[in-house]
């Protein structure tokens, strides 16, 4: 029998009996698995948690989300990073406001053409929402193929993504959300990554090549990853009369429309650092503190000098914040949020 044909059989029992009880499983409304599998992107479970919880607290419904200030939203996701999946959420929101009123779609094609979703989380959607045969193929999905058939070819290849998924769709049972994350647990527990699979207590382990062979740490196989660009930022911590200087970036790019403490290219020394503000008029007082830190995007690394002055005077070029006023208003993404961390210590 195909190794396909026995997944069904295999992960259905193992599922309902050891799969974790995790907050966006306790029912399958639409906008639940969502929100879910938009926060998992490149995060862990235990990180999610809490923030899933205390934005369905705070936004309980798709519309509320279309309504959303922006930096309402921001301040939410404060801390998960890679914020334009929160821009995208809140896009796809207004569309699903207004051009299905309010009701989340079922139609895949419908689903997959809202902003920020692909076919990944088109596929978790309408399998574990709606009950469709539409499999959610990502890297825990083809690290399991590729250990269960042996297979040599890199996982990031478009072509094996598309290969596995059309395989699946061919023998998805009728419990279909359940097979989804049925696959889904599978690849993140027993044969999760960064870690010895576990393959003795796997419920394919009578038919994965892998595991029979031996050969189960051997994949996947994956294409040497690009070097990433680095570059060098003097981030400056200003503050005057127990208040700090913020601004916001730009609507585009990198952390769009997020704020930020001042920064500029390239590591200042000491008196460049002081020669730039006063540049500004803000008047430097005193030099507290200096240190380095980095903060690492998918494809850009930050090299960062953290600048803490004590300036005589607030100029309209910044916005100016006293602690409680950043803590409840600006989301500062971690690159800098880590400065703002240190300023107890100061």
């Amino acid at each position: 029998m195909d190794v396909f044909q026995q997944l069904p059989q295999a992960l259905l029992p193992w599922y309902a009996e050891n799969k974790r009880d995790l907050p966006w499983r306790s029912d399958r409304e639409p906008y639940h698995i969502w929100l879910s599998e938009i926060m998992l992107q490149q995060t862990r479970v235990e990180a999610v948690k809490g923030y899933y919880v205390r934005f369905l607290q705070t936004l309980p419904t798709v519309q509320d989300l279309a309504a959303c200030d922006d930096d309402v939203l921001h301040k939410l996701w404060e801390g998960l990073g890679y914020y334009s999946r929160v821009r995208n959420l809140k896009k796809a929101a207004c569309v699903i406001t207004e051009r299905f009123g309010g009701v989340f779609p079922e139609n895949y094609r419908d689903v997959i053409a809202l902003p920020g979703i692909g076919e990944y989380t088109a596929g978790a959607i309408c399998s574990i929402a709606f009950n469709q045969p539409t499999p959610a193929v990502d890297g825990n999905v083809l690290r399991v193929v590729s250990r269960l058939t042996e297979d040599n070819t890199p996982i990031d290849l478009p072509e094996y993504k598309k290969s596995v998924r059309q395989a699946l769709e061919k023998i998805y049972p009728a419990q279909a959300g359940d097979f989804t994350q049925a696959l889904m647990e599978l690849g993140a527990t027993l044969c999760g990554p960064n870690r010895k699979p576990e393959c003795e207590k796997c419920p394919c382990r009578t038919f994965c090549g892998g595991g029979q062979n031996g050969t189960a740490e051997m994949y996947p196989v994956k294409l040497p990853k690009k070097e990433r660009k680095v570059e060098e930022k003097t981030v400056f911590i200003l503050c005057c009369d127990g208040k700090y200087a913020l601004r916001k970036r730009s609507s585009r790019g990198l952390l769009a429309g997020l704020w930020e403490f001042p920064n500029c290219d390239g590591f200042l020394s000491a008196q460049e650092a002081l020669a730039w503000t006063q540049e500004r008029q803000l008047h430097p007082k005193e030099l507290l503190r200096q240190v380095e830190r980095q903060h690492i995007f998918t494809h850009i690394h930050w090299k960062m000098r953290g600048i803490y002055l004590e300036v005589n005077k607030m100029t309209a070029e910044f916005s100016w914040m006293n602690p409680s006023e950043i803590q409840e208003k600006a989301a500062l993404p971690t690159a800098f949020r880590q400065f703002w961390e240190e300023i107890s210590d100061v």
